[in-house]
């Protein structure tokens, strides 16, 4: 089987809050939405916000989604980038988790949880590149 991720679902209490994170904070632009779900089109994969009780009925598993059982990361180009990346996020609805530091292990980040408070990493390592069509590769 190919190793590739198509698609990250997150589940959501309000759309239109969570589309102002994503789309305000982020500045991402929807690649399509209805009345339960809006899609990302992201380098490489989609990435999805359905609303919690039709993720829940779509997976025929009702009640069981929760969040914060993983941390999101989005690299950025430089350590310079990621204290007013999680401020601006936190300005369109996301809440610091973690202010921006140095982990013992290299780089720079922070956290700041989404409006149903899903964990997003923002970080940047020397060690991972991002190319011009923002693709993220490891390397040490």
């Amino acid at each position: 089987m190919q190793q590739q991720i198509s698609v990250i679902t997150l589940g959501s209490a309000d759309l239109s809050r969570s589309r102002r994170f994503y789309t305000e904070g982020f500045g991402w632009t929807p690649v399509f939405e209805n009345e339960e779900i809006i899609f990302y089109q992201m380098n490489g994969f989609v990435l999805g916000t359905f609303l919690k009780a039709s993720l829940e009925k779509d997976m025929n598993r009702p009640g069981v989604l929760q969040p914060g059982a993983y941390a999101l990361a989005h690299n950025v180009a430089s350590l310079e980038d990621v204290a007013p990346a999680i401020a601006q996020l936190a300005r369109h609805g996301g809440r610091i988790i973690r202010p921006a530091d140095a982990p013992p292990h290299g780089g720079f980040r922070g956290y700041v949880a989404d409006p149903d408070d899903h964990a997003w990493e923002i970080a940047w390592n020397a060690a991972w590149t991002i190319d011009a069509n923002g693709l993220v590769t490891f390397g040490l």
